[in-house]
């Protein structure tokens, strides 16, 4: 079998029996993984799983100019070589792998820690003995000379916020480098979900981002439908789109407010701290929940939503509509408001694509990555979704996807409320097919959210990834700051506003 011909086509939203998974020799499924990557694939996920006295390892890779993604899988055994120097995408994948499973990615670049649990098998990943790295306990990145000073600031903050340290090396105010220690509050969520689906299990996967709720119950629907063979009604995937939809309303609004109140600008701070609480409301309106919870489940929504309803929720989202694009014209129609956006947190268009950034803080480098357009699902097949994209890879570029995104947003749920299909939201999902493989790409508010799991003979999760858009992005956080006053961190934080929990989990 060649490189190229070695992945295994698959939808997203689709499952594949493990028996349709060639177990690749690690020479060929390194040399498939790369060629793949080099024709324009970009990795979905890479993740391991036990399969007796060695680990399987997956490798789900996005092809966006086919709409489709491939799959890879071989056997590893204590250590493996690390790719990460020849694709930067997979540097934090294998560092996790190691932390869970003791597995070691020779040759890795910056072998360190992620989350700082034990791996699962009992093993100690660190050549520590039984000793458990801590938190930022570890070693960090130096730049070494005269004047150069360091800045540590976290793991706790001011206001209601979670830990998370950040380590700079500093020229003056010029910084040189900043290195992210995450993993303070690591919950374990992965481990949690194994024998699954358990009668917890929706309520665990809708706060693995609390934020990002809808977008995260989704894609794990899209999984349990793919293994049950369940399908959605049309008036459920509607439904869907909408409460997703409100969902990237409500935190894109939430995010320019945050940002009008970094750089001093209160009229929109005020309007946008306002506007997201509307926001919320609207999504309240469709199951009782401001974030959605224990809306979306597998087979479609649990809430119906009738055409009054529908109509009364068109006519008060027109008003909020209205006032948010007078907010954001005021925002960014103000130079003073510009003077601080614009050439600052620069990340260049190689460097994101080189680390795999996705979502907004992708679009505004450039990258064409939408998860709506390239692997869409549900409602938003027929959408027609075309992708907000910037070039300057700034704070105002990021801004900028966002203004444009809302814009897109307002009019996608004003259409779909308008059009709902008749019918009913849910049906019934079939029981999970054993020892296949599902995987669900999602396109949350922040970016592409990676659901896959793994099933054993009797159709339980044997295995659960996610990959929330955090734990790609917090890299590009990083990047961002290289050559950057200190002073505009917080600017550069809130233009790229990421979880801690999306990654700790």
């Amino acid at each position: 079998m060649s490189p190229l011909r070695a992945a295994v086509p698959l939808t997203n939203g689709g499952a594949i029996p493990l028996a349709d998974l060639p177990l690749l020799g690690r020479g060929h499924f390194t040399g498939a993984l790369l060629a793949e990557v080099a024709e324009g694939a970009r990795v979905a996920a890479y993740f391991a799983a036990p399969a007796g006295r060695v680990l399987e390892l997956y490798a789900i890779l996005a092809r966006d100019a086919h709409s489709d993604l491939a799959v890879l899988r071989t056997e590893i055994g204590s250590d493996y070589p690390s790719l990460a120097s020849r694709c930067p995408e997979l540097q934090l994948f294998e560092r996790e792998i190691a932390e869970q499973y003791g597995s070691i990615p020779t040759a890795h670049p910056w072998f360190k820690p992620v989350r700082f649990h034990r791996s699962w098998n009992g093993r100690d990943a660190w050549g520590r003995g039984a000793e458990r790295p801590q938190p930022a306990v570890q070693e960090f990145y130096r730049v070494e000379g005269e004047e150069i000073h360091e800045v540590a600031v976290g793991p706790v903050h001011a206001g209601v916020i979670e830990p998370g340290h950040f380590r700079f090396q500093c020229h003056g105010e010029l910084v040189m480098h900043l290195e992210i220690a995450l993993g303070y509050q690591h919950r374990d969520v992965e481990r949690l979900l194994l024998g699954g689906p358990h009668p917890a299990t929706p309520h665990q996967l809708e706060t693995v981002a609390g934020d990002t709720s809808i977008g995260h119950a989704t894609a794990w629907s899209h999984v349990s439908e793919a293994l049950g063979g369940g399908s959605v009604p049309p008036r459920g995937e509607a439904l869907r789109l909408v409460a997703l939809e409100l969902e990237r309303l409500a935190n894109h609004v939430g995010d320019i407010g945050a940002l009008a109140g970094d750089v001093g600008f209160l009229p929109t701070a005020a309007f946008c701290g306002r506007l997201r609480g509307d926001y919320l409301n609207a999504t309240a309106v469709l199951c009782g929940s401001r974030f959605g919870r224990g809306l979306v489940r597998p087979g479609g929504v649990a809430a119906e939503l009738s055409d009054e309803q529908a109509a009364t929720l068109r006519e008060r989202l027109a008003t909020v509509a209205r006032d948010t694009r007078g907010a954001l014209e005021l925002f960014f129609d103000t130079p003073s408001v510009l003077a601080r956006l614009e050439g600052t947190g620069h990340v260049a268009v190689e460097d994101a694509a080189a680390v795999g950034l996705v979502g907004v803080a992708a679009r505004a480098c450039g990258l064409v990555r939408d998860a709506r357009k390239h692997h869409p699902l549900g409602g938003y097949r027929t959408a027609g979704i075309e992708p907000a994209v910037k070039w300057g890879g700034d704070v105002f570029a990021r801004a900028a996807v966002r203004q444009r995104e809302i814009d897109d947003s307002l009019a996608l749920v004003d259409r779909t409320l308008a059009a709902l299909p008749p019918g009913p939201v849910r049906a019934e999902n079939g029981s999970p097919r054993p020892k296949s493989l599902a995987v669900a790409l999602v396109e949350g508010w922040r970016g592409e959210v990676v659901h896959a799991a793994l099933t054993d003979a009797a159709g339980r999760f044997s295995r659960y990834k996610i990959v929330d858009p955090s734990f790609r992005n917090w890299t590009g956080l990083a990047l961002a700051l290289r050559g950057e006053q200190i002073s505009d961190f917080p600017l550069c934080n809130k233009s790229f506003n990421l979880s801690y929990c999306g990654f700790d989990l």
